[in-house]
């Protein structure tokens, strides 16, 4: 793959750390939503069109998946999966696989040699150095950009920082690679929360669709942004299919406008009362099936922080998704900082498939 840069990012390298499950080639408009990866990582190593560019995917099981399928599809990108030795992981026809060790650098920066950028996804499981590990791989190795392991509300703000620490590695993340002395150059990429995910998950939005209870914070009406996996998906391949630099008379949209900078993409921004309305459209249910509850979010937020302390894994959502719906408007990146939906030309959206997508996950685990 060339090390220099062209006006577009054709080759791709990704890596799959997987558990124990395959990752599907059969992702299609009624799959999609459904990931089978449990815990697991990826690591896509891409080269741009312009130059190369290498995606490293950690993914907590999901996101990876679709972020690969849709660079996939662009025809542009050539990609490698990167695997632990000895994984049996299951890649997607036409990845090429390499093996790396974390616990030997000189394997990720030889993986990453040629490659002109690096997306980290990393599951919650993963060790707390590794997302540090890749970041100095990818300088070692020259590589030009990094998405970082963002994937997650806002979290340049200050205050929801300051209220969930759990974000301050994200923050940390950015400065680190701004401390390689121009090596590396991040864009990192605010998603929102995974709706699909999310709302399966009753500690998260309040919803759960076996016992069919709602529970809304204060009035439910607070709006917040958030994305589907397939949007995530889609974001991140057209984001690495822009030129590196303008392509004429030094305008259009590229990645060197985008240097070191936060974006946002959105599936839709909504409320809770959003999401029961789609819920009761996606259930074939009425209002009066379902039991209504309220609870204030800063007590919600408050209980969920002492009862994380227990290690309390419900306590740990009821804790970290409260929180923005604050109405301090936290979580409306939409209507605070703005999306780049537009430029990337990313669709809307029909919140009821997502929703569709939520009700069979909650069949199962949702938290897999």
């Amino acid at each position: 793959m060339s090390s220099k840069c062209s006006n577009s990012l054709p080759t791709c390298g990704i890596e799959v750390l997987n558990s124990h499950n395959k990752i599907s080639d059969d992702v299609n408009k009624e799959s999609h939503y459904q990931s089978r990866l449990g815990w697991s990582t990826y690591q896509l190593f891409q080269a741009l069109p312009i130059s190369s560019l290498t995606s490293k995917f950690q993914a907590g099981g999901h996101v990876g998946e679709f972020i690969a399928k849709e660079l996939l599809d662009t025809g542009k990108h050539s990609i490698t999966a990167l695997t632990r030795k000895g994984s049996k992981s299951k890649i997607l026809e036409g990845v090429r696989v390499a093996e790396i060790d974390y616990e030997d650098p000189s394997t990720i920066v030889e993986a990453l040699m040629g490659h002109e950028a690096l997306i980290i996804t990393l599951g919650g499981a993963a060790p707390p150095d590794q997302q540090s590990k890749l970041i100095q791989a990818a300088a070692e190795a020259d590589v030009h950009w990094i998405l970082p392991n963002e994937w997650s509300p806002d979290t340049a703000h200050e205050a929801l920082l300051k209220d969930v620490p759990i974000f301050a590695p994200k923050a940390n993340a950015r400065e680190e690679i701004e401390r390689t002395g121009g090596k590396c150059s991040y864009i990192s990429v605010v998603t929102g929360f995974w709706y699909e995910w999310s709302l399966a998950i009753p500690a998260a939005y309040g919803c759960d669709f076996t016992d069919r209870t709602f529970t809304f914070f204060d009035d439910g009406e607070i709006k917040t942004s958030m994305s589907t996996w397939p949007q995530v998906g889609r974001a991140v391949a057209r984001l690495l299919s822009l030129p590196v630099s303008p392509e004429r008379d030094g305008k259009g949209e590229c990645l060197e406008a985008l240097k070191n900078k936060v974006i946002y993409v959105c599936s839709f921004t909504i409320s809770q009362k959003d999401m029961f309305a789609s819920a009761l459209r996606a259930t074939g249910t009425q209002e009066s099936d379902w039991q209504i509850k309220y609870e204030p979010a800063q007590e919600r937020f408050a209980a969920g922080s002492e009862a994380m302390k227990t290690g309390d894994r419900l306590g740990f959502a009821k804790m970290l998704y409260s929180r923005i719906f604050f109405s301090d408007g936290v979580g409306n990146f939409e209507a605070s900082k703005g999306t780049m939906n537009k430029m990337l030309n990313l669709p809307g959206e029909d919140i009821d498939e997502a929703t569709r997508a939520a009700v069979k996950r909650a069949d199962t685990d949702p938290w897999s």
